[in-house]
């Protein structure tokens, strides 16, 4: 990294990247910032379980239709990848709450059983924030995917590369770079 740029980000300056490419913005869903500087992955143990066993009991429903699922329900701004949703799936099928049904092609569609229904029941309220959360999540998003916030956001990033790159940047300049940024943030926070 650039001598200048790491001064900077030193200086209370975060770097690109964190948080443009959340949930807003049109960027992929990375998790919330805790407050501490570490992220808080999408869902806590247990929770993606309980979400699954939602949508499968709305509609018998095949893995990859269920990370689409999950994806339209968040706007776009998430979606489990296949390496968390197929194991959960086994992990529900290995409980009995879900089980192959009849399907046409090679997908395995999964059907939810009387204890996966039970598992519902029993976890309602849990299960209703969780959707909540997600339709949230894609509420945001909408609310904040502005192609012309993007193209903005775009223009800065490559102009900053482009002068923080440049070897002959000096400190008066790294500096004015840094409170025009501190001032344009200002500013958007006023608005």
């Amino acid at each position: 990294m650039h001598r200048a740029m790491r001064q900077a980000m030193r200086h209370g300056g975060r770097g690109f990247g964190h948080g443009f490419g959340g949930g807003g913005f049109g960027g992929r869903f990375r998790d919330e910032d805790d407050g501490r500087g570490r992220r808080r992955r999408m869902f806590d143990s247990g929770e993606l379980r309980l979400v699954l066993l939602k949508l499968v009991a709305d509609e018998p429903r095949h893995g990859y239709d269920l990370i689409r699922q999950i994806e339209d329900l968040t706007g776009g701004a998430y979606a489990p990848s296949p390496g968390v949703i197929y194991p959960t799936l086994t992990l529900l099928d290995d409980m009995g709450q879900i089980e192959a049904a009849e399907s046409e092609g090679a997908k395995k569609l999964f059907a939810i059983t009387d204890a996966g229904r039970a598992e519902l029941e029993a976890n309602a309220e849990v299960v209703d924030r969780l959707i909540a959360r997600l339709t949230e999540v894609g509420a945001e998003r909408q609310r904040t995917d502005s192609a012309s916030v993007r193209r903005a956001m775009g223009n800065l990033k490559a102009v900053l590369m482009n002068r923080l790159g440049d070897r002959d940047l000096d400190g008066t300049t790294l500096h004015d770079i840094v409170a025009l940024i501190d001032e344009a943030a200002q500013k958007i926070e006023r608005l």
